[in-house]
């Protein structure tokens, strides 16, 4: 018996290993950014598509003060409160001393550059399908603005939530870097998916969750309750959103809806946003809207 109960502690180490070594936080492969030049233009419009501002300015920040991130705003959700961290340019607080390939590890594998998990409230399940050209330009965009010494401040999650080692095995479920919606789009509708899939992380908000947090991407877009815990987040597939493309596309432009209300909430940070887009990248998103699956119960 004695010898059966060593034999067995040594293979549940095994085990236990295997699966922390499957899940291990993983950094980017620098090959992949290799020769890649950046561009601070093209870095601005991923930052305003990618809402970054939203996330990581000071709370009420309005203005240019929006392009200190500084972090600090909360996000309440079933597993508790997540609080955005400082990633200005700063090198001892932000992510200044952050070289491309780490913001590419963050991006695309939810991974720090000391390797640990990043919780998928900062939405690398979206991210992981931003083009490599995109990451290295937003970097150096990040790296123009202006730094904030503020420190990070801590989530408020508990056990067992904070358990940043069980992130690894989330990851294992949910993380995927397909597309999610396929098939025959046209090369506008591609650029909408783009926008709307990575980018604008529409899905993190619009589609519901399942009882571990990931997405249930059989109802994507299909509207989710709020995970402040107040309302439900509207679908925005063609049968729920009865707009033209010209009104989403306005809509993303103005905040302004076809009856004249007015963008609200979240969604007016949203609109922030999407209003320095091109009028051409706004249309693409419609155009994708128009173009997903209809709702299904």
């Amino acid at each position: 018996m004695r010898k059966w109960g060593v034999t067995a502690a040594a293979c549940a180490a095994v085990i236990v290993g295997a699966g922390l070594f499957v899940t291990r936080p993983r950094l980017a492969d620098p090959a992949v950014l290799s020769g890649l030049v950046p561009d601070i233009a093209q870095g601005e419009q991923v930052f305003h598509a990618a809402g970054c501002a939203a996330c990581h300015s000071a709370p009420g920040a309005e203005g240019e003060a929006r392009l200190v991130l500084s972090g600090g705003r909360r996000f309440s959700t079933p597993f508790g409160t997540f609080v955005a961290p400082n990633i200005s340019s700063d090198p001892a607080h932000g992510i200044g001393d952050w070289t491309p390939v780490d913001l590419a590890g963050a991006l695309w594998h939810g991974s720090s550059p000391d390797r640990q998990h990043y919780y998928p409230a900062f939405p690398y399940a979206s991210y992981v399908r931003m083009a490599p050209q995109d990451v290295v330009s937003l970097h150096a965009f990040l790296m123009s603005l202006p730094a904030d010494a503020t420190p990070s401040a801590t989530h408020e999650v508990g056990f067992p939530f904070n358990l940043r080692l069980a992130l690894g095995g989330w990851k294992l479920l949910f993380l995927r870097s397909g597309w999610i919606v396929d098939g025959d789009l046209s090369g506008q509708q591609q650029r909408g998916r783009y926008l709307v899939e990575a980018l604008g992380h529409c899905g993190e908000c619009h589609t519901p969750r399942n009882a571990l947090g990931g997405l249930i991407l059989s109802k994507w877009l299909q509207g989710a309750p709020n995970p402040g815990g107040k309302g439900r987040i509207p679908g925005l597939a063609p049968d729920q959103l009865d707009w033209s493309e010209a009104d989403i596309a306005e809509y993303l432009k103005s905040g302004f809806t076809p009856d004249y209300d007015s963008a609200g909430g979240e969604m007016a940070e949203v609109v922030l946003n999407t209003a320095k887009l091109s009028d051409a990248d706004r249309l693409a998103i419609a155009s994708y809207l128009k173009a997903i699956p209809q709702s299904r119960d």
